[in-house]
């Protein structure tokens, strides 16, 4: 029950767009946004979860993640009661050697921020970066989602250019 992931930035969505195999629309709320206990709720295309995730270790790198499926209707009345700032993006999923990238278009309050995970089996684990990958931000704490639900990327995005 340990997520363990890298996350860039990309600088641009064509080239992802171009490579993806898959798309899917994303809406998200939280519940809880404590770093030590994030409860997420997600609607995912026709799918939906409710994950609650730990705090991230030393490197940013891993955390406690525990997700469990949920009915439609069951995410959007828990959505209803959800802390302000819904995030809506669409997922982009790109094949990379043995891994495969989630590019997240986010859209609303955070419109023009493009994020790239890759989930690994270990911290030491290697992976092919892909051409269009940008620089690494795992572990920035400006780039998790339940920041970006509080702090949204279009309030500060120019005082970090």
């Amino acid at each position: 029950m340990t997520e363990i992931e890298r996350k860039f930035l990309v600088p641009a969505i064509q080239p992802v767009m171009e490579e993806a195999f898959r798309q899917t629309r994303i809406l998200q709320g939280y519940l809880n946004s404590d770093p030590d206990r994030t409860v997420r709720v997600r609607i995912k295309g026709s799918e939906a979860f409710l994950t609650v995730k730990g705090r991230s270790s030393k490197s940013g790198m891993s955390r406690f993640e525990w997700e469990k499926e949920i009915s439609v209707p069951e995410a959007e009345d828990l959505l209803k009661i959800c802390e302000p700032g819904a995030i809506e993006k669409v997922r982009y999923e790109v094949k990379a050697g043995e891994h495969v990238f989630e590019v997240d278009e986010f859209f609303g309050a955070n419109e023009g921020l493009l994020l790239a995970e890759i989930e690994l089996s270990s911290e030491e684990d290697t992976f092919e970066e892909p051409t269009w990958l940008g620089k690494e931000v795992t572990g920035n704490k400006m780039y998790y989602n339940s920041y970006l639900s509080k702090f949204p990327y279009k309030e500060w995005q120019n005082l970090h250019l």
